[in-house]
Formats: structure tokens, sequence, C-alpha cells
């Protein structure tokens, strides 16, 4: 990226959520007919997942570049009696499949990349089989590659630990309706990224089904047996995705609108902009989207647990406030992509940053006044490892608006959510 020299100024539309997108393709696959998927998001995240369904014998159909998808329902049985299915490094899409397998009558494989095989998903595997079904690792016993021999789940209680990662908890929802009886989940320990949860309840809603979450999903009872029903459903824009931009105004001291987002809405994500508000900033929501005006002034001692996705983002903004900014609450992200708190401390080193790294997060001590350094020629170029990483690569971008010199490594990554990330941002900061 070439320094914008001034303000951002600008509006821009992200493509469609990763999350909903992947969840929404779950719902549908199990559904009875054909259902209409608009504003999808076209990435490997989904689609390794499309792939899949359709190694599973459920076909998807793709329009308008992938912008528009036409699932045809597989009733909640599982056509192929066999597959081997490659993931990737998706988290989302080996998750939910291990769950959907499950429903299956059959075997079925599911691998992927090495950081993938590093991935824990032992927790989802041992609720799994409290309620019926027959899954473990290949070779080792809490981690891919995972073998399921499809089943079915005959229902029941279950418990499940919430402190590793929430897509455990969606996996196993999304498949209990299909149960042959009624499931009662119990969540051991915090649950993180709880808004994720919420998310899977409201789509599985729309897609007909029916469960009853306790107080911030400690409990859920999902009556069994149910059925999806398939329906037309618009995805909104990727609100991790709108973070960095809304950050770009704040690093900038400009004023950025992502267009298609309001608040309320399915994605806890949104709330990037009240910590962005917390460090001087100003959002307002219109018609047409959130508006963010720069600039970020100080740091803020905060709990991301329930928006740990946009850790990275406001990591590259603290670089840029006066003062530590403190980041708590977000110890399971060291099982993300990378080492979400060790990685990016290291790299956020390379600015001239004191990062402390805490049990569950970071405290960053921004460097004496960046945009200064490079005034009086005491900055130097710097390369930033992304570590395969797409939300690394897209967050420690954003430095790159006011610094020269940043080379991103590997800036493909983003392929994996955000194809067009650098072709968006140049447009944003051309006034494009």
């Amino acid at each position: 990226m070439i320094p914008a020299g001034r303000p951002i100024h600008g509006r821009i539309r992200p493509p469609g959520s990763k999350s909903i997108t992947n969840r929404a393709l779950v719902c549908a696959a199990l559904a009875h007919g054909t259902s209409s998927l608009t504003g999808a998001l076209d990435s490997d995240d989904t689609r390794v997942m499309i792939e899949s369904l359709s190694r599973l014998g459920i076909r998807v159909e793709s329009r308008d570049e992938g912008k528009a998808l036409v699932v045809h329902g597989c009733g909640g049985r599982v056509p192929a009696k066999q597959a081997d299915l490659f993931v990737g490094n998706s988290g989302t899409t080996i998750r939910f499949l291990t769950a959907l397998c499950a429903l299956g009558d059959g075997t079925y494989r599911l691998d992927g990349v090495e950081r993938m095989r590093q991935r824990p998903i032992g927790d989802l595997l041992a609720a799994l089989n409290e309620v019926g079904a027959d899954c473990h690792g290949e070779s080792r016993a809490r981690f891919p590659t995972v073998i399921v021999k499809g089943c079915g789940l005959r229902g029941g209680q279950v418990s499940i630990r919430g402190d590793t990662s929430s897509q455990f908890f969606s996996g196993l929802l999304m498949a209990a309706p299909l149960a042959q009886g009624s499931v009662h989940i119990d969540v051991q320990g915090e649950l993180v990224s709880g808004p994720y949860v919420a998310m899977t309840w409201r789509i599985m809603e729309a897609f007909g089904a029916q469960l009853n979450p306790g107080s911030k999903f400690t409990t859920c009872d999902i009556p069994a047996p149910q059925s999806y029903q398939s329906r037309t459903y618009a995805i909104e824009p990727d609100a991790s995705a709108a973070s960095y931009f809304w950050a770009a105004a704040a690093i900038t001291g400009g004023e950025v609108t992502v267009e298609g987002l309001a608040i309320p809405s399915l994605q806890g994500d949104v709330w990037f902009v009240d910590l962005l508000e917390r460090m001087g900033c100003r959002a307002t929501q219109t018609d047409s989207g959130i508006t963010v005006s720069g600039p970020a002034v100080h740091g803020i001692d905060i709990d991301m647990n329930s928006i740990s996705d946009t850790v990275q983002t406001l990591a590259a903004v603290a670089l840029f406030a006066e003062g530590p900014t403190t980041i708590r609450g977000v110890g399971h992200i060291r099982h993300k992509e990378t080492d979400r708190i060790g990685d990016l401390a290291r790299e956020l080193r390379k600015f001239g940053a004191t990062v402390d790294e805490l049990p569950d997060g970071l405290k960053i001590f921004p460097p004496a006044s960046l945009t200064r350094s490079v005034s009086e020629g005491r900055w130097s170029p710097i390369e930033i490892e992304t570590y395969n990483d797409h939300r690394m690569a897209m967050s420690l971008a954003l430095p790159s608006l006011v610094l020269p010199g940043i080379t991103i490594l590997n800036p493909g990554c983003t392929a994996k959510t955000y194809p067009g990330f650098f072709e968006d941002l140049s447009r944003l900061v051309a006034g494009g």
C-alpha cells in the first residue's frame, strides 16, 4: 500500500458475511426443498464448504460470481454413504460438517491443512458422541483428521465446553433438531464469542427450526425430531470485514461509511464501532449504513471476548492512540488460524510498540508518534509476517495508510474470507 497522505473519506460495502454464509449453507443443505441465498460471500472458506456439501451429495449452484447460491436441500438425509472432505483451514466448515455428517449413514473423513490439524476439535467430538454419534480423531483423539461413522443422533442430555470455540456449540445446535429425540445442552465454563451462537440461533429459526436457549446460552433445549424448511435468505455484509474500514477512518482521522449494516445486527462484530467511540471516534447510523469519524485519540482497557475476530483490527488502531490499550477475555484466539496473541504481539513490536502478553490477551504500549518518526526520518521500512492468517494481513495493512515502507508478506491469504480486500481498500483510499 502507498500511504494515503490525507484523511480517508468514502463509502464501501464489504462482501457478505462468511459466518452467516456458512451457517445458512448448512441449514439450507439440511432443509426440505430448494433455498436461495443472496448476498453470499465467495471466498476460500465458503468454497470449501460448498465443495464438501457437493461431495456429500447436496447440490449447490453458484450464480452472480458466487453472490447468489441455490441450495437443493437433502431433507435431513445426507445422500452420500462415504465422502472424503478437505476443508483447508476453515474452522466453520470442519466443525459444522462434522456435526452434519453425524446425521448421515456412512463413513466420512474430514481433513485440512497442517494448521487445521493443530486446531482442537475434541470437545465437539465428545459432545456429539454423548448424543449417539460415532466420531474420533484419526491420528490424535482431539484433533483433525476426523472420522465420522454416521448413524444419526439419538438425542438426550449433553455437556459441551464453551471456552475453546463457539463453533463447537453452533455445530451441535444446527444438527440437534434432526436428532431422534430432544436434545438438552449444558455449556460448561464461559462461552466465548457468544454473539456467534446467537447468530446460529437466528439463522436456524429463519429456516424453521425451534430451540429454547437459556440465559446467555448457558443451556439450550432443542425439541426433536424437527425439520428445516427451504426459503430465500438475504446475507448481511461482513461486520468483521467492515471493522478494517472503520479502523481506516480512526487511524487517518477521516470518515468512512460502511453500507448495508445497522445496529442491531446478526453479527456481534458490528459493536466494534463502540470500541472506536471509546477511543475518541464518533459513530453514527443512517438508513444506508454506519459511519465512523476519526481520529482515535486514546487507548482503552476492554474485554473483547464477544467480538474476538476484531482484536487484530483494534491492535492496529492502538498503535496510533495515546496511552496503552489492554485487550482481555480472548485467550481462545491462540487456537485460531495462528496464535493471534503471540504472533500479533511479535508483529506489533516491529512498529516500535511495547507489547505484554497476558493470560487472556495483550497490553499494547504504542510507540511515540509514528507519523512524527516518518517526518523526522527516523522510520525504517518493515515486513509484516501474516502466518497465513487473513485477519493478520488485513489488520496490519492499515498502518500503511499513514506509514511508508510496510510490506505485507503473503497478502493472498486474505482469499480465505475477503479475496478483494486490497482492491477495495485501494479504491477507498482513491476516493472511488
